[in-house]
C-alpha cells in the first residue's frame, strides 16, 4: 500500500512539472505577441508565482504570474506582467514606456 502512494506522489510531482513547462511555453508565446504588438524588443519572461487554485471558470487549475522584461528603444528597460491560468492569458499589466 506505501508503494502504491510513493508512486500516486511521484507521478504527481512529475505531473504537475511537466505541466508547468507547458504553461511556461505559453507564457513565453504570449509575451512574444505583446511584444510584437506593442512593436517592443522581448527580452526575458521569468516565472514569478506557480499556485493551484479555482479559476475563474469554477475548475480547479493552475494560477500562475509572469514577469517580462522588454526595451523600447535598446536603452531602457521595463517590466510587465502576465497573469495566466492554466495556458490561457488573463490579464497583462504593461507599464507606460518610450515609443522607439
Amino acid at each position: 500500500m506505501a508503494t502504491l502512494w510513493l508512486f500516486i506522489v511521484i507521478g504527481s510531482v512529475i505531473g504537475f512539472f511537466w505541466y508547468s513547462r507547458k504553461i511556461a511555453e505559453a507564457a513565453n508565446e504570449h509575451a512574444q505577441r505583446q511584444a510584437k504588438q506593442l512593436q517592443v524588443q522581448l527580452l526575458s519572461v521569468a516565472c514569478k508565482k506557480v499556485l493551484p487554485g479555482i479559476l475563474k471558470s469554477g475548475r480547479l487549475g493552475i494560477k500562475s504570474q509572469f514577469l517580462f522584461e522588454f526595451s523600447s528603444d535598446g536603452e531602457s528597460l521595463y517590466q510587465g506582467y502576465l497573469y495566466l491560468e492554466n495556458e490561457k492569458l488573463v490579464q497583462a499589466d504593461i507599464p507606460p514606456h518610450r515609443l522607439g
